[in-house]
């Protein structure tokens, strides 16, 4: 029997069928069934969390500790659970699906550290007898749009900073992966949230997505997704003066000098350009290879392609899930046909695969001898797809690097102590890599980019109260 998954608005489970999630590794398998949220609906989950945001946003710490400390323990005591469950919907394999799930975890613990570590200033004024303090609240109503790519980290890193500092929130997810989003409404709502202080509205960008853009009581969107989407949120911001924090695309280099350790080299870009199906938005997709390392690494990156195991995502064997569903599979197919019109060389991979079991396989994609100007260098493809550069020496390397409109992730893979420490300098992206994929952050510490990729406050860490808080300066007079 096929599990029916409701919204959750004022503290209340609500809605009928509206959608189905299917298994991308199986498409016979439905996951579940999901309630699709309409306008109205949307209105009332930001009425219920404008008017739960006074009595969360004025809870001790104690209260916005146990709430976040339940969800962390929870969350990691059923991680192989809700990791598998993840694979399943999204197509990431089993151990990337679990390893999203204990980061969710211990995001929420972090958060629920913060809470206890929240602090002022008090200074005194420049006029004599005045104090002055200096303290930080939550913005208010917190509306809150994710992607499919990490289904359940992705929701942690807002969600968590966001009750933290005394947020109320509504959370549309992605269509695409509800059951992950609605796991961790779960657990927060039985782990002793407030009604209100949680709204899950599970429907249509168009639908969902634009009732919490119209509305002058939501104060602050936190959004990840496509540069396209992306303006049209910064936009509808504007016009209600809300604060807005956008996530969006990457095209990331990773640059291989001639000193550098090829097996280290070739891990990176494996890694980087592949694993998650190339479903990250830290994806290394430009791999820039000085001339004299060139030959070696593409020879040696299509002996370690041709061992990858790209199969069913629950399968443990499987290195390489398959795509998340046929339009993505189709836009990876379509800049695959163009990398070839451009002019690169196909020199591995790239076609449909078939399996046991029907699903959106893909073998990973490299070309070679692309140029920075095609547009499979421009445009991010958001699938398993890397092309080579040839590049004359450091200096190129790092000048062709800098040539995109994006500026996530950046990484470099080098022996030169004076070559490394120079790019993380000169760089223009808003994290570094040394020696170590593009793809891979800790939780802890801060997340973002540049240029077209990022806008706004960085999420993660300490850095997150920048967004999800608002600075009050208080005087007093003694008398």
């Amino acid at each position: 029997m096929t599990v029916l998954r409701k919204n959750l608005i004022d503290g209340e489970w609500l809605g009928e069928a509206g959608s189905r999630n299917i298994n991308p590794s199986n498409t016979n398998d439905v996951v579940g069934e999901y309630a699709s949220a309409g306008p109205e609906e949307a209105k009332q989950a930001i009425a219920a969390a404008k008017a739960a945001f006074p009595g969360w946003s004025r809870s001790g710490p104690l209260a916005r500790h146990a709430v976040l400390k339940k969800t962390s323990d929870e969350i990691m005591a059923r991680k192989d659970e809700i990791g598998r469950s993840l694979a399943r919907e999204e197509g990431k394999t089993l151990a990337e699906g679990v390893g999203e799930t204990i980061r969710a975890a211990q995001i929420f613990d972090f958060f629920a550290g913060e809470t206890l570590r929240l602090s002022g200033e008090m200074v005194p004024s420049v006029r004599p007898g005045v104090g002055v303090e200096m303290t930080r609240e939550g913005v208010g109503v917190v509306g809150i749009i994710t992607p499919w790519n990490f289904p359940i980290a992705i929701p942690a890193w807002k969600i968590a900073p966001a009750l933290a500092y005394g947020n109320t929130i509504v959370f549309k997810p992605a269509e695409l992966v509800p059951e992950s989003a609605w796991t961790i409404v779960d657990i927060l709502h039985r782990a002793g949230l407030p009604k209100g202080v949680l709204n899950l509205v599970m429907g249509k960008g168009s639908v969902v997505g634009q009732a919490m853009l119209d509305s002058p009581d939501v104060n602050a969107i936190s959004f990840t997704g496509s540069v396209v989407t992306g303006k049209r949120v910064a936009a509808a911001s504007v016009e209600h003066m809300r604060k807005f924090q956008l996530e969006m695309g990457g095209k990331n280099p990773l640059v291989v000098l001639d000193d550098a350790d090829l097996a280290v080299a070739v891990d990176c870009a494996v890694n980087g350009a592949y694993f998650s199906t190339g479903q990250r938005c830290t994806a290394s997709s430009r791999l820039i290879v000085t001339e004299g390392i060139h030959d070696r690494f593409v020879d040696a990156m299509k002996e370690r392609l041709d061992k990858l195991v790209i199969g069913d995502a629950l399968d443990a064997k499987t290195q390489i899930g398959p795509v998340v569903d046929q339009t993505q599979l189709k836009q990876d197919e379509d800049y695959i046909a163009i990398g070839r019109q451009e002019g690169a060389e196909l020199a591995f991979g790239g076609e449909r695969l078939e399996r046991e079991t029907p699903g959106f396989y893909l073998r990973p994609a490299l070309f070679t001898g692309a140029t920075n100007a095609m547009r499979i260098s421009r445009e991010e493809i958001f699938g398993p797809v890397a092309n080579v550069i040839r590049v004359k020496d450091y200096d190129e390397a790092l000048t062709v690097a800098n040539d995109t409109p994006f500026g996530l992730t950046s990484g470099i893979c080098t022996t030169s102590l004076k070559h490394a420490t120079h790019f993380k300098r000169n760089s223009e992206a808003g994290m570094v890599m040394v020696n170590l994929p593009t793809a891979g952050v800790d939780f802890h510490v801060p997340f973002g980019g540049r240029k077209g990729s990022s806008y706004g406050p960085r999420e993660q860490g300490r850095y997150a109260m920048e967004f999800y808080t608002t600075v009050k300066t208080a005087y007093t007079f003694a008398g």
